[in-house]
């Protein structure tokens, strides 16, 4: 009869029994190279984690919400030019100019820019304002102004809605503070009740481009 063969004894002094078939002791680690094989088996079936994309950030564009499809069926209310632009205010109750002025002549036609209903159409302080909700949050603003429609009147792009009028003093809306004294057509637009400039939704403009924030270099 075989010997038996003589226990293995571990660093701290446990006598290990091997196994009758592996010849391996009761108390057994794997090798380094076997748990690699375990990692790379399981990576295989679960997948790579993706790799970092080294593409950076798209710049993001002021305006980049208004559709072409909607730039492309507004019109400007008035054909004069443009005698002060739209000025972003740094904060809602902020000093700006919440839209555009357009020069006109007294009693001047002023046509919807775009299909619409009458939201609201009245005196605020000391001059009638006329309001269309445009849908899809746009709501434009016009002053001062003289018109017949009442809210809820339906308007088409290209409409007669008013005509340009003035302050109850009789005075113009450009007064000469920021540009020439003369006629002039107040026009404002709201979208999702925030102000932009009319002239993005004309494609007269081409949106800002705001830059991202780059990242922090290393301390």
């Amino acid at each position: 009869m075989d010997s038996a063969a003589p226990p293995h004894t571990c660093p701290e002094g446990l006598a290990l029994t091997p196994f009758p078939a592996a010849g391996r002791p009761v108390l057994w680690w794997p090798r380094s190279r076997q748990v690699l094989l375990v990692l790379l088996a399981s990576l295989t079936l679960l997948g790579f984690p993706p790799a970092a994309s080294a593409t950076p950030d798209a710049p993001v564009k002021e305006g980049e919400g208004v559709q072409e499809w909607e730039r492309s069926e507004w019109h400007r209310p008035a054909a004069g030019q443009v005698v002060r632009e739209f000025a972003a205010p740094p904060a809602p109750w902020a000093a700006g100019h919440r839209g555009v002025d357009l020069a006109m002549t007294t009693g001047g036609e002023v046509r919807s820019p775009a299909d619409g209903v009458v939201s609201f159409s009245g005196m605020v302080v000391n001059r009638k304002v006329l309001s269309i909700d445009h849908g899809a949050g746009y709501i434009s603003s016009f002053e001062p102004v003289a018109s017949d429609l009442v809210a809820g009147d339906e308007v088409s792009a290209g409409d007669v809605i008013a005509v340009l009028g003035t302050y109850e003093d009789g005075s113009d809306h450009c007064t000469g503070e920021h540009g020439p004294a003369q006629p002039c057509l107040h026009w404002g637009v709201r979208h999702h009740g925030d102000y932009i400039n009319p002239l993005l939704l004309l494609g007269e403009l081409e949106p800002s481009v705001l830059l991202p924030l780059s990242s922090p270099g290393p301390p």
